[in-house]
């Protein structure tokens, strides 16, 4: 099999690098006549050979063609090295050391037939993922940017909190799910009107609230950001001035708070957030449309003016790229 990928790999390489003269948009090699193979008398030439070879190998090409692109753009690392080790230890623990089977599992679903071929073909994504990451970044606009620090940075907040939790089980139905839910807010709710008749927010924090690892210490929390909390808590200390509590419970998923909002910095610059707002605009538009990576790589390639001298061929490499999309596509919808 080695050699049949060996064969395979120096006949591609005749498709990009040879003198392919084009006629009708039918790629011709220069050595079209030579005689590839004799067979009783009858000869396969290496343009007949290359027909039927171009039948079934896009795939190959198009990895040829990517480590063409990014294998001196993005030099492997001890970063990649070590991020290819992880996923084949990750593949291997499902084997438990079981070598044929493993080898068997990366033929079927990477169609290789060794490791030192897994890690190759490992490598090329990595590259791939880079690339993707860079173009997809570069495209993103100032007025992008903008609106991202406008509408998701924040500035860091200090606040303390007293959790009621909401103690339900599976075995609950919805109707015990809920009377346990009210009790916890009229608990709540309770520790509110305490506050309000001037009681000390501290004590009752050590007295009332079940969160183990802040009530000690009169439920402070230091300073946080958006990422860090529950977007219900995170929401509910938004809504609050500096040395102000909560006047109605707010809800978690954690159960109900009483929240006061004892600090809160300066909101970074722009300047300082930039990079790190572009990388996190960049995740969002690859999370959010599962084509974009395959549809980065095509225009990639379309920037480097990756032409094709047989028109089947490239039509085949438009349906393949097709199918990638169209598949990509197909499982977010689901």
């Amino acid at each position: 099999m080695k050699r049949r990928k060996k064969a395979l790999g120096l006949s591609l390489v005749l498709i990009i690098s040879l003198l392919i003269t084009g006629c009708g948009k039918t790629a011709k090699l220069k050595t079209s006549d030579t005689t590839a193979v004799k067979v009783k008398g009858a000869t396969i030439t290496a343009t007949q050979f290359y027909n039927e070879l171009k039948k079934d190998s896009i795939s190959t090409l198009v990895n040829m063609i990517d480590h063409k692109l990014f294998d001196k753009k993005y030099p492997t690392n001890e970063e990649e090295e070590q991020e290819i080790e992880k996923q084949i230890s990750s593949i291997k623990s499902y084997y438990k050391d079981d070598e044929n089977s493993y080898l068997s599992a990366i033929k079927t679903y990477y169609n290789v037939e060794s490791e030192d071929e897994l890690k190759e073909l490992l490598s090329l994504q990595y590259k791939r993922k880079q690339a993707v990451n860079d173009y997809v970044e570069k495209k993103i606009t100032n007025k992008e940017i903008q609106k991202y620090y406008d509408e998701n940075v924040y500035a860091d907040v200090k606040a303390s909190h007293i959790l009621i939790s909401v103690e339900t089980t599976d075995k609950m139905s919805d109707e015990e799910k809920e009377e346990v839910k009210e009790k916890a807010k009229k608990k709540a709710e309770k520790i509110i009107t305490k506050l309000n008749n001037g009681e000390d927010f501290s004590k009752l924090a050590k007295k009332y609230s079940d969160d183990d690892a802040t009530a000690s210490k009169g439920g402070d929390l230091g300073y946080f950001n958006s990422d860090d909390m529950d977007s219900g808590f995170w929401n509910g200390v938004q809504q609050l001035a500096k040395d102000e509590y909560s006047k109605e419970p707010v809800e978690s998923s954690y159960g109900y708070h009483i929240i006061l909002k004892t600090g809160e910095k300066k909101k970074k610059s722009l300047k300082k957030m930039k990079s790190e707002i572009k990388e996190k605009i960049r995740e969002d538009k690859l999370n959010n449309d599962s084509t974009l990576y395959y549809k980065t790589l095509k225009s990639i390639r379309e920037d480097k003016n990756i032409t094709f001298g047989d028109s089947n061929l490239e039509k085949q490499y438009n349906e393949y790229m097709d199918n990638l999309i169209n598949s990509s596509n197909s499982s977010q919808e689901q």
